[in-house]
């Protein structure tokens, strides 16, 4: 109800060009012969490809106005009255004939009432006309008509199936309309009859299947990537008060604001010396939540072409949207919003519309920011109250070394028995976990070509053999230390 009216309420006004951006070419034409029939409209439909064409009569298209100058000269002759839709015209904007022929045809609508709909996937308005042209939305679907089309596919499986209805519990079946969100209906009806067409049952294989086709149409861009390898808490080490916090959040962020009565988590800010988790425990909040990781690559992100950069970031942002609840996981944020050096400042422009869309958001993104460069990271960002909260990741304790050792050590089927961990642990006192990770793997290449069984004595030996980070770069990491101390929250 929502679009006929505010489509209608521009028709009435006589707002001369109406620009509707959108992939439902279909679905609008319909829903603006409807509101033509209402306001008493004649409707006409333009196509490089048909013609000008009269819809509400079903006459056949006038095949010698298939040029677009030809149709801007016949809509600037006639007289009466008329909704004209114009579709694909996104390539003609460019030529300065058309748009001043747009103009004319504008200029006249208080006294010949014509309006000229710009329907489109994408439209780039000329100056020239923007003040005579209005932007309309075809909203997606919301929750209650997606369950409504979900039952609606359930229904046409079981009329073709004798009557057998469709087996889907009633959480399996909430999970799939939230699913479907961010989806138009054409997409999400196809999607909902992939899953229960299937094999007549809506599974949580089916909606895995649903989210993987949903990034696929709608990642065009290729800025961010759908990881479909997360974690869970028990195959990270120590984190023990970060692990504690997402506990707590989960369900206000898997519910959302609808039904919870506290506020939907933003997100938080991961900083750390390198190789002690950070990225792993951005996998972790995701694989324990049961929700999309999404990882936005920055490198990806920036374009040369003006503005195009933002325009990238904020059409990822809105796809993560699409995709709540979800986790978005930024890696080396610092590397992308740092304002210092000369790129014509589109590193501040990132930084400003991030920092909006984290202050402006409703959905349910969950974001996962990690830094190592503590001295790159701009102000703006750390100030309290843009992340929910800012953990420090430090070198990992006794109790988390020796729980890294056991993890990695199990990874591998190790026999525990020959293999003493704890001495181990306090031998690999200040390496990060990926150098903990790297000692057994090398003591297991080592074994492995002499034949022999990974044991204390092999590891011990690798141990010996590293320099970690913490010795190699001991300043930097007291200094990194001493900043966050009260500055941030300790992940364990």
């Amino acid at each position: 109800m929502s679009d006929h009216y505010d489509i209608e309420l521009l028709i009435k006004s006589h707002i001369p060009i109406i620009v509707i951006e959108t992939h439902e070419e279909l679905r609008a034409v319909d829903l603006l012969m409807q509101i033509a029939r209402r306001v008493a409209k004649p409707t006409f439909k333009w196509s490089v490809t048909e013609g000008l064409k009269r819809m509400d009569l079903d006459y056949a298209p006038q095949r010698h106005n298939s040029k677009p100058l030809d149709v801007l000269q016949h809509i600037k002759a006639v007289s009466s009255p008329g909704l004209f839709i114009l579709a694909d015209f996104h390539p003609y904007l460019e030529d300065p004939f058309h748009v001043r022929l747009l103009k004319d045809i504008a200029l006249t609508a208080e006294t010949r009432s014509h309006t000229l709909v710009l329907l489109s996937h994408r439209l780039n308005i000329p100056p020239e006309l923007h003040k005579f042209s209005a932007r309309a939305v075809l909203t997606l679907p919301n929750p209650s008509e997606l369950d409504n089309l979900v039952r609606e596919v359930a229904r046409e499986w079981s009329q073709k199936h004798n009557g057998k209805p469709v087996k889907a519990d009633p959480q399996t079946l909430r999970m799939l309309v939230s699913n479907l969100s961010g989806l138009t209906y054409k997409d999400a009806k196809r999607l909902a009859r992939n899953g229960i067409f299937n094999d007549g049952a809506v599974t949580p294989i089916d909606l895995q299947r649903v989210m993987k086709a949903k990034y696929e149409l709608l990642n065009q861009a290729g800025v961010l990537t759908f990881e479909y390898e997360s974690a869970h808490f028990a195959d990270i080490g120590g984190f023990k008060r970060l692990k504690h916090w997402l506990e707590q959040r989960r369900d206000p962020l898997i519910s959302g604001s609808q039904s919870s009565p506290l506020a939907v988590p933003k997100g938080i800010l991961l900083l750390g010396v390198q190789g002690c988790g950070k990225s792993l425990a951005a996998k972790v909040v995701a694989g324990t939540w049961g929700i999309p990781l999404l990882r936005l690559d920055f490198g990806a992100l920036y374009n040369k072409f003006f503005g195009e950069t933002e325009r990238n970031l904020r059409e990822s942002l809105k796809m993560s949207e699409a995709m709540a609840p979800c986790v978005l996981w930024i890696d080396e944020i610092e590397k992308g919003v740092s304002t210092e050096g000369s790129d014509n400042a589109t590193s501040r422009r990132v930084l400003g519309t991030l920092l909006t869309w984290l202050a402006e958001k409703k959905a349910p993104v969950f974001m996962v920011a990690t830094a190592n460069d503590i001295e790159a990271l701009p102000p703006e960002l750390i100030r309290k109250g843009r992340f929910d909260e800012i953990f420090f990741v430090d070198l990992p304790d006794q109790v988390a070394r020796e729980a890294i050792f056991h993890i990695h050590l199990g990874n591998r089927n190790a026999e525990m028995g020959v293999i003493d961990i704890p001495h181990l642990a306090t031998m690999s006192e200040g390496f990060s976990g990926a150098e903990i990770e790297q000692v057994v793997v090398s003591a297991y290449y080592s074994t492995h070509a002499q034949s022999s069984v990974l044991d204390t004595q092999s590891i011990a030996a690798e141990i010996a053999l590293t320099r970690p980070l913490s010795v190699t770069m001991a300043e930097r990491i007291a200094y990194l230390r001493s900043w966050a101390v009260e500055r941030t929250v300790p992940c364990d």
